[in-house]
Order: C-alpha cells, then sequence, then structure tokens
C-alpha cells in the first residue's frame, strides 16, 4: 500500500488527528456555525487535545470556523476539517484536556442528603 504524504494544511491536521490519543465517548455540545441563526447540539463521538468527531444532521462544510462549547472547557474555536455522511471532524485551533471534558461536574442539588450532611458535621481530629 502506498503511503501519502499530506499536500494541505487540512491533510496535515487530519493526519496529526488520526495519530493523537482519542477518548470514545457520547456526549452533547452546542455548535455555532457561522450563518447559522443559533448554535446547534451536535453529538461528540470522540475527543483528542487538538480536534473531535462530531455527529449531527446539520450541513457544514470543509474549511468552515467553528467555535464549539465543550463541558467543563468552554468555548473553543476550529475549523470543519472533514464532512461525511451526518459526520464531520474538527479541529481546534487551541489544545483542550480531554479529561476535563469527560469529568463530571456534580451540582449541589445532586448530592444526596446523607452526603451533604458531612459537609456540616464537626470534624474531630484524633491526637
Amino acid at each position: 500500500m502506498e503511503s501519502r504524504v499530506p499536500t494541505t494544511i487540512d491533510e496535515e491536521v487530519a493526519a496529526l488527528s488520526r495519530g493523537a490519543d482519542r477518548d470514545s465517548l457520547f456526549m452533547q455540545a452546542s455548535l455555532t456555525i457561522p450563518g447559522q441563526p443559533a448554535p446547534v447540539i451536535v453529538r461528540v463521538r470522540n475527543l483528542s487535545a487538538g480536534g473531535m468527531l462530531a455527529e449531527s444532521p446539520v450541513r457544514v462544510e470543509q474549511g468552515a470556523t467553528i467555535e464549539v462549547d465543550l463541558r467543563n472547557v468552554g468555548a473553543v474555536s476550529g475549523r470543519i476539517v472533514w464532512v461525511g455522511e451526518g459526520k464531520f471532524g474538527i479541529a481546534f485551533d487551541r489544545q483542550v484536556n480531554p479529561q476535563a471534558v469527560r469529568r463530571q461536574v456534580v451540582q449541589k442539588a445532586e448530592v444526596p442528603p446523607h452526603i451533604s450532611a458531612l459537609d456540616r458535621a464537626p470534624f474531630y481530629r484524633r491526637r
């Protein structure tokens, strides 16, 4: 099989992304696309420090600049580097921590009462 050297910046980014450690997951993110009246919700299928694979019926164009709002990280700008049937690849303009995105943040209201009571209990130290 013949190996091909990437010739465009998009091909280079895609090649780098394929070689990066990726976390497979199933979560949602909000994607802002120029020309769309409102952000759209996409499914994040895998995520690396340099990009992600998104799934959505929304039409996107290769090369389009976007902004994706990732949980625990916030807004990250990037570009669409490839488009397939209902899926597309995004290369981020800056590195993100995939583990931070995966981390579940527990809201105080979600903490069970018996655990919340521990915050109010006096703290005793053995001497």
